[in-house]
């Protein structure tokens, strides 16, 4: 009996570790990929076009803005409306200087796709510009921008770039914004009201990426 008491008991006990350990994997599958430690003093740069200038709102109300206050880190607004990923990438090495970000914020692809440039070339200039910022020092999030067509997300490629570099991603809420009318100021940019949620989900993606 002794025998069989103490073989069902490592039994129950095995068991209950194989439970224990595939909670804390499923969990660590839910986790983004993790991000450097903002301290205090630390810059994150929020890098791209139109959507990250603040187009359809004030400058205060750009999601950058907000993000500094939601964070109570430094957010520098790097927006510059109407720019290709190819601009983006000839500009980025200067910003990169002269702001030393801790983090950035990329967001670019929108105006390539407005202009039909090959899809191919967009996803080469993003890896580019990610191989240049982690070269940098810095940890990067990127922001997928939603196709202009009806019905369509962010093109493939910018999850594949992240799963290629391990990155914190979130392809969605720009996307979920400019389909709800009340978020939008026209049919490409959000408005104030837009800015603020794109603001709240991404100070939440940086928590849950322990950079703060």
């Amino acid at each position: 009996m002794k025998g069989e008491w103490g073989r069902g008991k490592g039994r129950f006990q095995a068991y209950w570790l194989a439970l224990v350990l595939a909670l804390f994997a499923l969990a660590a599958c839910d986790r983004p990929p993790q991000l450097p430690r903002l301290n205090n003093g630390d810059v994150i740069l929020a890098f791209g076009d139109s959507l990250t200038h603040g187009t359809g709102a004030t400058r205060d109300s750009a999601y950058p803005a907000v993000l500094s206050k939601l964070t109570g880190h430094t957010v520098i607004n790097a927006g510059v409306p109407g720019e290709t990923t190819a601009e983006g990438l000839a500009r980025l090495p200067d910003v990169l200087e002269e702001v030393r970000p801790k983090i950035v914020l990329l967001c670019l692809g929108g105006n390539d796709m407005l202009r039909r440039h090959d899809g191919n070339s967009t996803e080469s200039n993003l890896r580019r510009m990610i191989e240049t910022i982690r070269a940098s020092g810095a940890g990067v999030v990127l922001i997928g921008v939603p196709a202009p067509a009806l019905f369509s997300g962010p093109p493939a490629f910018y999850e594949k770039l992240a799963d290629e570099f391990d990155l914190p991603y979130e392809g969605e809420i720009f996307d979920e914004v400019l389909k709800t009318p009340r978020l939008k100021a026209d049919p490409i940019h959000a408005n104030a009201e837009g800015y603020k949620v794109v603001a709240e989900r991404l100070a939440d993606l940086l928590e849950q990426a322990g950079a703060i």
